[in-house]
């Protein structure tokens, strides 16, 4: 019998009310795709996030408000920008698991985080900055738009198919891919959807697909959980 690999989930934080918050659907993804997983506090320190780390095979970053790091430009007036805190303890913890080599995969805000921290570059308002249509059903977006999956992509590989009908949720997108990181997925309108690592370890996409669970999506919460297990690293 395999042994369920510790998923690490990071959670929101509601700075009004102290307290941390995470949808129950990045818990139930990771289930179904075979993880056990671990709702992470917020550490008070670098040391209880090496703890942390240790305790897990791999980390899940989810979705959030406004990533202020390696930004082009300000956030617009729509868009929060990340608790301190949550920024602060979701850098402890990236760092302590990359340190121990384990993979982590991103979603939206999870995605920029992951670029941000490669050193790359992103969009305060893509909308604005880059001329793009809305991608925010806030501002207009369609329900779902397609994807591109890049030829040779973990991502590509992780869902079988080129290409991909996606909800989309975000205001702020990746303006350029961080040292190690590739594009592994595009919009239509250009608007980068995917990155990733050449050894697979760093996955960002730019869509909700623990919102997805019944379609293709499913598979990339597979492919994390299956690259997590400790035989596979």
């Amino acid at each position: 019998m395999h042994h369920r690999p510790y998923i690490g989930i990071t959670t929101g934080h509601n700075d009004a009310e102290a307290r941390q918050e995470l949808p129950l659907r990045y818990v139930r993804a990771v289930e179904a795709a075979g993880g056990a997983p671990l709702i992470l506090p917020m550490p008070a320190s670098v040391e209880g996030a090496a703890r942390l780390a240790e305790t897990i095979d791999g980390l899940l970053i989810t979705g959030g408000p406004g990533i202020t790091a390696g930004l082009i430009g300000g956030l617009p007036d729509d868009l929060p920008p990340v608790s301190a805190l949550r920024d602060r303890t979701d850098r402890w913890i990236y760092h302590q698991v990359r340190r121990r080599g384990r993979p982590v995969f991103g979603i939206c805000y999870g995605m920029q985080f992951i670029n941000a921290m490669c050193g790359g570059a992103i969009y305060g308002d893509v909308q604005r900055q880059a001329g793009k249509p809305p991608h925010s059903p806030g501002r207009g977006a369609p329900a779902t738009h397609e994807v591109h999956l890049v030829a040779g992509s973990h991502l590509r590989a992780a869902l079988g198919m080129e290409t991909l009908a996606v909800n989309t949720y975000h205001i702020q997108a990746v303006a350029e891919a961080g040292a190690g990181l590739r594009v592994s997925a595009t919009g239509a309108d250009g608007v980068i959807e995917g990155i990733e690592s050449d050894d697979g370890m760093l996955v960002g996409v730019q869509w909700h697909p623990e919102m997805m669970p019944n379609g293709p999506c499913a598979r990339l919460f597979e492919a994390f959980v299956r690259r997590c297990r400790p035989a596979s690293r």
